[in-house]
């Protein structure tokens, strides 16, 4: 049964198993069809021409579009939810959805790199006006703020650097001029961070990442404040947004079991850098979730829980040598770009040139982990060799 028939409010692990959900709709199955469709036919002239039933076409929606749609929107506390081809396209379309010719955007110096290549190259022809900010910077965005500063773009933590942003404060002072606020909430998801509830007006989710879980789908999600909805609809309609409907059921059946592959990513994710932070060679550990980290009490104020990506540096005087050998002698985590999924990943953490506003050290050296579902144990062990063989 859907969940939005109980009288009582539901805790969000019961919404990501019922949210979007309605068998009886359907025979009585369990999941909702995967509907593959592009023409939708009329029983006569008059509802064709009225508008007279739920759907009128595909790119329109289908039963498949709005489980997920309405899954997320449920558990999000949106207004309501377009669901997009990717994050960076979900990035993208909700931008687009608050910014026109003549307006300026606020984005974190810390954002997705992808998106800040959206900004550089794809803006500025729309007439856009773009500046970078530091994280950090709280209720200082004020002044920041131009004549026509219409958004204001944050994503908590940073990308690679992990940095924390008190939102609520950024909000307030967004509200002041009536600025849209922007959230890339990837890295917790809505079970672990609920932007809408900060204050935010559209959330953003790359589903990819940990909606999906299974490294075999690409997705992202838009969730919308009443006073983002209309124009974010209004948008996603009028560019002919949709995505496929077997990606769709991807993210769906990923969904429902998000609450117990974060709890183990987070529990995993524990241990290893436990074990991490002992070790000779290794510097700073970049995971607000440790008690260490810098903005640890703002990630303990507005997230209930952490996921599995972090970073570290390693130790003054490390080379790119080492670096790179100690990612080449890992067995365990692959090295790839994307997360979220079952399996651990590993990256090199490249600053220079990626930053603007924020002062960042072109010499030092860096790994990005996602850590999977595998038992901790062996993630650490493999990455004890892989220390072993970069520095003996």
């Amino acid at each position: 049964m859907s969940s939005t028939s109980s009288k009582q409010p539901l805790k969000q692990d019961t919404k990501l198993a019922h949210a979007g959900r309605d068998p009886l709709a359907f025979h009585g199955f369990v999941n909702p069809p995967v509907v593959h469709a592009s023409t939708v036919l009329y029983p006569d002239t008059k509802t064709m021409v009225t508008g007279g039933q739920t759907y009128s076409y595909a790119r329109r929606g289908n039963p498949t579009t709005d489980s997920l749609e309405g899954a997320m929107k449920e558990i999000e506390g949106a207004a309501g939810v377009k669901i997009a081809n990717s994050g960076l396209n979900a990035i993208a379309l909700a931008i687009l959805s608050c910014v026109k010719t003549g307006d300026h955007i606020l984005i974190a110096d810390t954002a997705y790199g992808p998106t800040r290549h959206f900004a550089d190259t794809v803006l500025p022809g729309l007439g856009v006006a773009v500046t970078y900010y530091e994280p950090q910077v709280g209720s200082g965005i004020k002044s920041l703020f131009q004549d026509n500063t219409t958004a204001v773009f944050t994503e908590a933590p940073g990308s690679l650097t992990f940095e924390m942003q008190d939102i609520p404060a950024i909000v307030a002072e967004a509200r002041t001029i009536g600025a849209t606020v922007l959230m890339d909430n990837t890295w917790a998801s809505p079970l672990y961070c609920q932007p809408l509830s900060l204050g935010v007006d559209l959330s953003i989710q790359a589903g990819t990442k940990y909606i999906v879980g299974h490294s075999d789908a690409m997705l992202g999600t838009i969730a919308a404040s009443e006073r983002a909805w209309e124009k974010l609809d209004t948008l996603c309609g009028a560019m002919g947004c949709h995505v496929a409907p077997d990606d769709i059921y991807l993210g769906l059946r990923g969904l429902r079991t998000l609450a117990v592959r974060l709890e183990r990513h987070q529990r995993n994710t524990q241990a290893v850098l436990g074990w991490l932070k002992d070790q000779p060679h290794i510097g700073r550990i970049r995971y607000p979730g440790l008690e260490t980290d810098p903005g640890h009490e703002l990630w303990k104020r507005d997230f209930s829980g952490g996921s599995g990506l972090c970073a570290f540096d390693f130790s003054d005087g490390t080379t790119q040598e080492q670096a790179f050998a100690f990612l080449d002698a890992l067995k365990l985590f692959g090295l790839g770009y994307s997360w979220g999924g079952f399996e651990s990943l590993a990256i090199p953490v490249r600053l220079k040139g990626s930053r603007t506003a924020t002062p960042v050290d072109p010499d030092l050296q860096s790994v990005r982990l996602h850590i999977g579902l595998e038992d901790p144990q062996d993630l650490i062990d493999d990455l004890d060799q892989a220390l072993t063989k970069a520095f003996g």
